[in-house]
Parts: C-alpha cells; structure tokens; sequence
C-alpha cells in the first residue's frame, strides 16, 4: 500500500556539517546539541557525508567531505560508528529521524573502489579514472548503470538503514540513472518503507549541459518518480536575482505557480534560503529584516523547509567545505523568534492546501484555505515602513509569529519595522489571487 506523503509538507530539517558542530567537531558535539535543535522544531537531522574523506588531491587542509574513501565507515575525525550510532540512537529518543548523505556520483581518488574496482570509473584513453566536471579535482566519477555498482552502493544504503538511518539526502541525485534510484528505493523499502528520499535536484542550466555532454541528467519531473522531495534548484537562480533587487518579486512567485503545474500531483519541493552550497540569507539579502522575511516565507511556501545550522544565530559566515571552520553561535539570537515560526509549518493545512498568492509588492502576501479555515502572511521582503494594501477584513489580528497585536484598517496593514506576520482565521476569506499573466491560456 503506498503511503500518503502529504505530511511531509509539513518537514523541518535541520542541516549539519558535523566538522564545523560543536568545540571538537565530532558526532558526539551533534548529540549534545539535539535537545536544543529538537527544540526549534526539526523533525529530520541531516548529516552532511559522514564517511572517511580522501587525501590524495584532496582540497584544502582535510578535503572535502563530499570526497569519499569508503562508503561503509565513518570518518574518524568525527567518532567511532558507536558514537554514530548513539547520536541516532538520541535523536530517535527526541523524536526526530537522522538522514545521511548520499554521493553515488564519485569518490575521492584514493577511495576502496578505485582499488577494488577500476572499472566502475569513468576513464580517459589510458584507462584513468577521472572526474566529468573538470572544477571537482579532488574527485573520480563513478560510471552507471552498472549491475555490480549497482549492487555494492545498494547494499551500502541497506547497511545504514539496518542501523537506524531513517532517510537519504542524494547529492546530485539528478546525473544518475533513474534506474538505479528505483531499483534502491524498492530495495530499501522492503525493509523499512518510511524512508525519506531527498533529491539534490540540479539547476536547469546544467542540466542542459550535461544532456548536451552525453550525459545523464533527469529534471525534477523525472526524479519525482523514485523520490518524496525535491531541492529549488529549477528556480533558484531566479530566486537568487530577486533577493538582489535584480529581478522584479513577480518573477519569483510566477516561477513557484509554474511549479505547481510541471510536475507530477502531490509534488513536494524542498524550500531554504541558505544550505551549505549557497550564501546565508543574511549576506545575501539587502538587510536583516528582508533576510528575516524571506526566511518566514519560505517557511510558509509550500513544501518541506531546511534550516542549515548557524541559522539560528543569524550568523552570514557560509563555513568552509576544507577546512575547520567553526560557526560563530553567539547567543543563538534567532533561536526563539525561529522557534515560533517553525511550529506554524506544523499546521494540517499545508499538508491539505495550496498556496495562494495575493501580492507581491510592496510585501509578498499569500494564504492558504482549507475547510472553512485562512492561514494569512505578509512578508515585509523589501523591508518597507509603508502601509500595503492587503485582503483581510479590518479588525485586530494576532500574529503567530510575535503573538503581538496588528491592526487592519481600510484594508490596509502595517508591519511597523517587523519582517512577517502570520495569522491563523477560522473563516475561509474571499481571496483574489495574483493574475500571473504569463501563465494563461490564450488563443490570438
């Protein structure tokens, strides 16, 4: 019987790098924090590779750890697979599920595999291993389909699994062989079928690119078909221009409405605003305000919502891939204020509705409806202190987020100096959403 996913709408994880967590940067700094993190609200702890990094070509002063030695170990700067298993083990105790990376595109040029077997490579006319992506130096590209890879990296899932993993982040899950996903999800699933399937979904250009090259790159369409959610990749360029001021906010939600129709029914993205990959929304934005409120739309978009550890202290310190390079925690300033936000996501109404869009300028403003229910936000993304018109009936709401009063008057809101408001009505309000007029259906 296939299992109803809608609920994972309603996701938080909650992203590690387990080298720059914590004093020492060990499994055990991550078990120490998990009450703290579980208090945010996150329900999936995602481990960034965990597995031994190659040395040879390596990047920086400890490489990369997306360059893997040996896919069935741990990385013992990080702890023994006991200490592993005892962070698992806490954050199942609080709760939560733990995800571990998955990266079945390469491995370092030192790895087991390479040793074992050569032929699972990529090689050039004399028979080396290389890597498809010039840029990633420190890494080999394994070579799909083939039947005994296949079944070594399967087993390597089921090996994980069979030690309380609960799901798997698949790094540039796009380049491999659908094929291969559902051959391991199939193979998973027997024996726990409540694993979590996150696709590194890549950006549309390079996709483009590689199918171009020869080679195998599935959009997010195509990815739908082994796995519950999906990265942003397919627009965040798009939402990258518009936090610049670059592109107009239209542009962006248009691109969200587009997704609503070009992929498979039920669809769940992953939404985020900073992963390991990208800026921190406190660099990338014009000021914290914008950067707060497009953390809380975010959250309110539709879809699961990642929050990348460091978010929480509003820190704009994206940390090394090579190198220790620790995050400045402070006094985890945004601990409380994230806290509030994220128990809104927990609402059945994400998991029963889509969103609406009603604005977006001078404040993006959306809502979902559902049974006689609006749950209503206004997003203060161009940090204004001007009144926006907006759809709700005049009266004092209270805000989810704040809990504070906010005043409707004349169908007219101001935030005064606030990033986002939420409010939850127990009336389903006439709404007009945006005309997006790219997307209509017209015969000239």
């Amino acid at each position: 019987m296939k299992r109803d996913k809608r609920n994972l709408n309603n996701l938080i994880l909650y992203e590690v790098y387990v080298r720059n967590h914590g004093t020492n940067g060990t499994f055990s700094d991550v078990t120490k924090d998990l009450a703290r993190i579980h208090s945010l609200g996150v329900d999936v702890i995602w481990l960034m590779p965990i597995h031994p990094i190659g040395k040879k070509n390596k990047k920086g002063s400890l490489g990369c750890p997306y360059s893997i030695q040996d896919y069935r170990k741990v990385n013992p700067e990080y702890g023994t697979l006991e200490d592993f298993q005892n962070l698992v083990n806490q954050a199942h105790q609080l709760g939560m599920k733990v995800m571990i990376d998955v990266v079945y595109n390469h491995t370092s040029h030192d790895s087991t595999l390479v040793h074992e077997h050569p032929e699972f490579f990529h090689q050039d006319n004399q028979g080396k291993p290389i890597t498809t992506i010039p840029a990633w130096s420190d890494v080999i590209d394994l070579k799909h389909p083939n039947p005994q890879l296949t079944e070594y990296l399967i087993g390597s899932l089921i090996y994980w699994v069979r030690l309380g993993v609960d799901g798997f982040r698949c790094d540039v899950a796009s380049v491999l062989p659908i094929s291969f996903w559902l051959e391991a999800k199939a193979q998973v699933e027997a024996i726990n079928p409540d694993i979590i399937w996150l696709a590194e979904s890549v950006h549309t250009a390079w996709v483009i690119e590689r199918r171009e090259m020869g080679l195998t790159a599935h959009s997010d369409a195509e990815l739908y078909q082994a796995f519950d959610l999906t990265y942003d990749y397919d627009i965040w360029t798009v939402w990258q221009a518009v936090v610049r001021g670059q592109m107009p906010v239209i542009r962006y939600l248009e691109m969200v409405e587009y997704q609503k129709g070009i992929f498979p029914h039920g669809f769940i993205k992953m939404r985020c605003v900073e992963n390991h990959d990208n800026l921190r929304i406190m660099a990338l934005a014009k000021d914290e305000t914008s950067a707060k409120s497009w953390t809380a739309f975010e959250a309110f978009n539709q879809g699961a919502f990642l929050l990348y550890a460091g978010q929480e202290s509003g820190t704009k310190q994206t940390p090394s891939l090579f190198d220790i390079d620790k995050i400045d925690w402070g006094d985890y300033r945004l601990q409380n204020w994230l806290t509030q936000l994220l128990e809104i996501k927990k609402s059945e109404i994400f998991s029963h509705s889509s969103i609406k869009f009603l604005s977006a300028d001078p404040m993006i403003q959306a809502a979902y409806q559902h049974q006689g229910q609006t749950l209503y936000g206004v997003f203060n993304i161009n940090s204004t202190s001007e009144p926006a018109d907006c759809q709700l009936p005049d009266g004092l709401y209270t805000d989810i987020i704040s809990k504070e009063s906010i005043n409707v008057s004349n169908h007219c809101i101001y935030l005064e100096g606030r990033s986002a408001v939420i409010f939850d009505k127990n009336e389903e309000i006439l709404l007009s959403p945006i005309d997006f007029d790219l997307l209509k259906f017209s015969i000239n």
